[in-house]
């Protein structure tokens, strides 16, 4: 069996530039979207004349969802929270007023606290933004007249979640598409690529057909939980959803199998055809039925079991009992080993230690221009090594070209605007270039926030267009301080390595992939199908990550090379896997990669 080839042999500039422009499903949209919230929100903040009005617009881009009935409820659940932020900090800051030490003590409880909430409960990344205002309005108390101090910070504290919640709640409805739109979408998106990949593709589409499947169901079942809520689709409607979810998911793999086996040349135009009927038909909120059953050759089994899916795509079949997924448990509100492992405590220490090393720096110094690095402390904050190696690269480019925006702006744009709409015609470009970015691909999405950042921490201090070169000098830095604190933290004291969780990983890819060859229902081989392509996804993440780190850890990864091994066999496996007239030898090889394991 031949791996996928998904090399494209391009050079690395090349690769970025693609991944930069590349029209993914739904991108243009959701960017459009995401920089008229943040436009909304700084509107907002120059009427109301909120101070660091950067603040609420990096929450606006950090919370901002794709569907109406997510933005609602995230909305709703951020304004309930800032009740209890709000009480916290009306008793921290009159316990902390004119008590330096005290105000250290109290930024260092409550960076605990959030990186512990973010590491070990369902907050995340919610407890982030929630530990960056609180601590962020405590450093920042004592910049406002003593006697108005409490009322202030409290007020100020409230805007910044308030308004982007509010924007939330108001706006999303009105400007974003119902979850099961959006599902549909997903859903025809994979079919078209089904189509491309019939069609003979060039390397960067197998790329971004190879990424798409790897996605698996996951995010297109969130979707579908949202328009259970909505309670607008009947339950029958949503069943044939559910199917076409993992239809999809399973008829990309077929394709990539049929490309790979070669037997894309005897794919006749009927089914590439088929399927871009199909996704036409979800494009516009319809599911197909009835679809025939389109003839295959002898030789391409693959081809023959796209047939068979594409036939009942949409039609979910009953669970037998013995194929029946077991009921889930509901979990709670921390993860299940919150408080056993030291991981949890461990990331919250490290936090909180870049936090106050961040703190110290610009106190010591007397520079409060670049009080953002303890902004970035919070952002930046990645549990493993792998992350903050990989990330990095990201943090600091887009740190460097937003910084280069605002400044760009405040030299050329800002003396020449005289209103605010053409100060918000700024905003929003930016934003919409910052969102883009951040809507892309997983190797590229990062820089998008980062540039965010740094533009709007340059470019929004007071009210209006700013021509201070100062302040957005002084901010730059303070997020470049900010990312290399953070990194050399957590790559100092007790160094979380990627490499540890592989193994386990491994083998719960290889239980569902023995499941999948087991089940003779198939509705719940589809549903297996994408679940395995997910926690394959997971699994050469993680390798990634793990193989970025510097080398004095790879030097302890001994089994490195044979992960990888298992990973590349296993995603072979997963595709033929879906061929009944090849599942005997996958199972052999489900053994064989068993033994490689133990």
């Amino acid at each position: 069996m031949a791996p996928p080839a998904t090399d494209t042999g391009e050079s690395t500039l090349a690769r970025i530039w693609w991944l930069i422009r590349a029209p993914l499903p739904g991108r243009g949209g959701h960017s459009l979207r995401m920089a008229a919230a943040c436009s909304m929100v700084v509107l907002i903040g120059e009427i109301w004349q909120i101070p660091d009005v950067a603040v609420p617009a990096l929450c606006t881009m950090a919370v901002w969802q794709k569907d109406r009935t997510t933005n609602m409820l995230a909305g709703v659940a951020i304004n309930i929270l800032i009740i209890a932020i709000l009480a916290l900090l009306f008793v921290l800051i009159h316990l902390t007023l004119d008590h330096p030490f005290g105000q250290v003590v109290a930024i260092m409880l409550l960076s605990f606290t959030f990186f512990f909430l973010g590491s070990a409960s369902k907050l995340k990344p919610v407890a982030y933004l929630l530990g960056l205002i609180v601590v962020f309005a405590l450093v920042v108390a004592d910049q406002v007249p003593i006697g108005e101090i409490a009322t202030r910070a409290l007020l100020y504290a409230d805007l910044f979640i308030l308004v982007p919640g509010a924007v939330m709640i108001v706006c999303g409805p009105l400007i974003c598409p119902s979850p099961a739109t959006l599902m549909m979408r997903e859903i025809a998106a994979r079919l078209r690529l089904c189509a491309t990949l019939l069609e003979q593709p060039d390397g960067y589409q197998l790329d971004y057909a190879r990424a798409t499947l790897r996605a698996g169901a996951g995010g297109m079942l969130k979707l579908l939980k949202m328009a259970r809520l909505e309670k607008i689709l009947h339950k029958d409607q949503l069943a044939h959803l559910e199917q076409s979810a993992y239809s999809s998911v399973a008829a990309l793999a077929l394709a990539h199998t049929a490309f790979r086996d070669g037997e894309v040349q005897q794919a006749s135009q009927e089914f590439s055809q088929t399927l871009r009927d199909m996704a036409e038909m979800f494009s516009h909120n319809g599911y197909p039925q009835d679809i025939p059953l389109l003839s295959a050759p002898d030789n391409a089994p693959a081809l023959a079991q796209l047939a068979i899916v594409l036939h009942g795509f949409t039609e979910p079949a009953a669970p037998t009992p013995q194929d029946a997924p077991p009921a889930e448990q509901k979990s709670g509100f921390f993860t299940p080993d919150a408080f056993s492992n030291p991981e949890h405590v461990r990331f919250a220490v490290k936090g909180t230690g870049a936090v106050l090393i961040s703190y110290f720096i610009f106190t010591i110094l007397n520079w409060p221009g670049i009080h953002t690095c303890i902004i970035t402390c919070f952002i930046v904050a990645l549990p493993t090594v792998g992350e903050m190696t990989t990330k990095l690269r990201l943090r600091i480019s887009g740190a460097l070209v937003g910084g280069a925006i605002g400044i760009a702006s405040i030299i050329f744009v800002m003396p020449h605007l005289y209103n605010i709409a053409a100060f918000l015609l700024l905003i929003f470009v930016v934003s919409l270039f910052a969102s883009w970015v951040k809507n892309g691909d997983e190797r590229i999405a990062y820089a998008g926030f980062q540039i965010g950042l740094a533009f709007f921490l340059s470019d929004l201090k007071g009210y209006g267009p700013t021509t201070d070169m100062t302040t957005a000098r002084d901010r730059i830095i303070g997020i470049l301080l900010g990312n290399f604190i953070t990194y050399a933290v957590f790559a100092t004291f007790w160094p979380s390595s990627a490499y540890t969780p592989i193994a386990k990983r491994c083998r719960t890819l290889l239980d569902v992939l023995k499941k999948q060859i087991a089940t003779t229902n198939p509705a719940e081989h589809t549903r297996l199908a994408a679940t395995v392509q997910e926690d394959l996804s997971s699994t050469e993440r993680a390798l990634e990550l793990a193989e970025a780190e510097p080398p004095h850890m790879r030097a302890h990864m001994p089994l490195l090379p044979t992960y990888a091994m298992i990973t590349r066999q296993a995603a072979i496996v997963a595709e033929d896997g879906l061929l009944p007239s090849r599942r005997k030898a996958v199972q052999q090889h489900i053994q064989d990669m068993e033994q490689a394991l133990t």
